[in-house]
């Protein structure tokens, strides 16, 4: 099959690899389509480190083509969209209610077993134990969900990293009250999704904080109230000003230490800022000590929190009933052959999202 492999820093080419056959719990899904995410942009231009050769992808939709021995979760024909929290099911973090955390040793194959995707005898990583920016993907029957058929397959990508992660931040994570105030800073794809689930979620007053005006316009779209360019005007003071005193909910959703600091600066008294997105190591945030006395908060939040097969079927019925905006985060459909374009154009910070999508 063709997949995306990648050797080294901002080396990716596409090439001929092997996928190994099905076995116990493992399923092999015919990919549809793949979105270009960050989290795989941190890992080709090396601000995060991962081994090589690696298959990246890991936001992805398709149809089970085989299954192995002892899945009964899904058949051939079933569509499914594929998660990178992948979770075993038993351990201390999934009986509590957070899959998300689930260390998940189990659900790889061991290392004197055939590799799950090679190229003759050299092993290929797959990125998050998915590997989706290729035509096929072997992966543990735990790191996928079912969704209804009439669930388009390019939309449904979406669902498997930044739609979660940002619609989560704000109902799992965060759990916004109804008719709080809100600051989402960063307008890519899971900030916009953060603005779409705050508004799902009943904030009163969401303001969208970026650098780029066509991104707040975007924000706009998908249910902010009020925009703060950040490249034209201090955007701790604006939203203070906007809000009388801050914000009662913060996200950070670019992976900068200095947007992480000002989610915590715009908050009122008792207010909690999310941090979303990846900040490099070994970078650290400061805040003022200070501030901790006014009982602000700040927190991390994994993949949105998700419980991904009760959250994912849940967020497909949001956007069939037109509440989650999907169509708006796609900037552009290409073919695996402009994988690399694609990670260019991210890197700019001008687009939401570009969807791969297969025949």
């Amino acid at each position: 099959m063709k997949a995306a492999v990648l050797r080294g820093v901002r080396e990716q080419e596409i090439e001929d690899v092997d996928i190994d056959g099905p076995q116990t719990k493992e399923v092999l899904i015919k990919v549809a389509a793949a979105g270009v995410c960050h989290s795989d942009l941190h890992f080709y231009n090396g601000s995060w480190h991962g081994g090589f050769p690696m298959v990246l992808g890991h936001e992805s939709a398709g149809i089970v083509e085989e299954v192995g021995k002892d899945v009964t979760y899904v058949k051939p024909g079933d569509h499914v969209i594929t998660c990178l929290s992948t979770f075993c099911g038993h351990c201390e973090d999934c009986i509590t209610g957070r899959m998300v955390l689930c260390e998940e040793p189990e659900v790889n194959r061991l290392s004197t077993e055939r590799p799950r995707l090679h190229k003759g005898d050299e092993y290929l990583r797959q990125f998050a134990r998915l590997g989706s920016f290729a035509e096929y993907m072997l992966i543990h029957e735990h790191s996928l969900v079912k969704i209804r058929e009439d669930m388009p397959l390019d939309r449904a990508a979406l669902i498997g990293c930044g739609v979660t992660t940002g619609v989560g931040a704000a109902l799992n994570t965060a759990r916004i009250d109804p008719g709080s105030t809100v600051a989402v800073i960063g307008c890519g794809g899971v900030g916009l999704s953060a603005v779409n689930g705050a508004m799902i979620g009943g904030a009163s007053r969401i303001i969208a904080v970026d650098m780029l005006d066509s991104k707040l316009e975007l924000a706009k779209e998908f249910g902010a109230t009020d925009v703060v360019n950040a490249r034209e005007t201090d955007a701790v003071e604006a939203v203070m000003e906007l809000t009388g005193g801050g914000v009662h909910y913060s996200f950070e959703a670019i992976g900068l230490k200095v947007a992480a600091e000002q989610a915590f600066r715009v908050l009122r008294r008792g207010g909690t800022a999310t941090v979303i997105g990846m900040i490099p190591p070994p970078q650290m945030v400061e805040l003022l000590g200070a501030d901790f006395l006014q009982e602000k908060r700040i927190q991390g939040s994994s993949m949105g929190s998700t419980r991904f097969r009760v959250d994912m079927p849940r967020y497909v019925e949001f956007y069939l009933q037109g509440r989650l905006y999907l169509d708006q985060l796609i900037s552009q459909r290409i073919g695996l052959s402009q994988i690399n374009e694609a990670f260019e154009v991210l890197e700019t910070g001008e687009i939401a999202r570009s969807v791969i999508t297969f025949d």
